[in-house]
C-alpha cells in the first residue's frame, strides 16, 4: 500500500517506520513547512497533524478519492461538515481519537462499565488523563471519548474540564507530564471505595499500528466507519 503522511510529528514518523516494516511504502508527506511526494500517489492517506490543520488535510484527501484515517484530536466542531463532505465525495473516511487496538478495547470496557454502574447512584464518576507537555489540545480526545460513553450509559449529561463539575456533569482533569505517553483513568468513588479502570501507553507503536490497521482496512470502502468497525468491538 502506498500511504500519505499528512503530519510528520513523532507520530507521523513512528508511523512511517512501522509501515515500512509491514512493506508499505511513503509517497507523500508534509507538515506546515514542508512537503515531499505527490499526495495522489498514495492509495491512503494517514492524518495526524494539527487542530488548525486538520480540516484543510481531510477535506484535500476527500476532493482527490483518496481514503483517508485521522487521528489528530481539537478540530471535532468541523466533523459534521467533514461526514457530509465525504457522503458527497462518495469518499472513505475513518476518525479516531486514539487508534491504539488496547484503547479501543478499554472505551468498550468502560461503556460496559457505565452500564452496570448505572444504578449505583452512590458512586460519582470522574476521569483523568495524563500526556506529554506538548500535546496542546486539553483535555484528550480520548478522554473525550470516554466522556461520551459514559453519557451514553448513565444519567450524565455532560463533561467539564474543571474542578466545578456540576452533580450531572462528568468533571475530566488534564496533567501535563514530560514524555508521558498517555494514561486515562476512569473512576467511580462513593464514600466506602473507588472502582477505577485504567489504559496507560508505554510507547507510541501501539497508537501508529491501528491507525496502518484502520487504512489497510478502509482499502476498497466506502463510507464513514470507526474502529469499532475495524475491530468488528460490538
Amino acid at each position: 500500500m502506498k500511504l500519505a503522511l499528512l503530519g510528520y510529528g513523532k507520530m507521523g514518523k513512528t508511523i512511517e517506520r512501522l509501515a515500512i516494516e509491514k512493506g508499505h511504502s511513503i509517497v507523500f508527506k508534509n507538515t506546515a513547512s514542508t512537503t515531499e511526494g505527490d499526495l495522489e500517489d498514495a492509495d491512503a492517506a494517514i492524518e495526524f497533524s494539527t487542530p488548525e490543520a486538520a480540516v484543510k488535510n481531510i477535506s484535500n484527501c476527500l476532493d482527490k478519492g483518496i481514503p483517508v484515517v485521522s487521528g489528530t484530536t481539537g478540530w471535532l466542531a468541523h466533523y459534521k461538515e467533514i461526514i457530509n463532505k465525504c457522503e458527497a465525495c462518495n469518499g472513505s473516511f475513518i476518525y479516531a481519537s486514539n487508534f491504539s487496538v488496547g484503547v479501543n478495547l478499554f472505551f468498550a470496557l468502560n461503556e460496559y462499565a457505565a452500564k452496570v454502574l448505572e444504578h449505583w447512584k452512590e458512586y460519582d464518576v470522574s476521569i483523568e488523563e495524563i500526556h506529554h507537555t506538548q500535546k496542546k489540545d486539553a483535555p484528550s480526545g480520548t478522554a473525550i471519548s470516554l466522556a461520551e460513553g459514559i453519557i451514553e450509559h448513565s444519567n450524565k449529561k455532560d463533561w467539564k474540564l474543571s474542578n466545578d463539575a456540576h452533580e450531572d456533569e462528568i468533571e475530566i482533569t488534564s496533567k501535563r507530564i514530560d514524555d508521558v505517553k498517555g494514561t486515562h483513568i476512569v473512576s467511580y468513588t462513593s464514600q466506602i471505595d473507588t472502582i477505577s479502570l485504567k489504559h496507560e501507553a508505554h510507547s507510541r507503536d501501539g497508537f501508529a499500528i491501528g491507525a496502518i490497521l484502520a487504512a489497510e482496512w478502509l482499502q476498497h470502502k466506502k463510507g464513514v466507519y470507526s474502529m469499532r468497525d475495524v475491530l468488528q468491538i460490538t
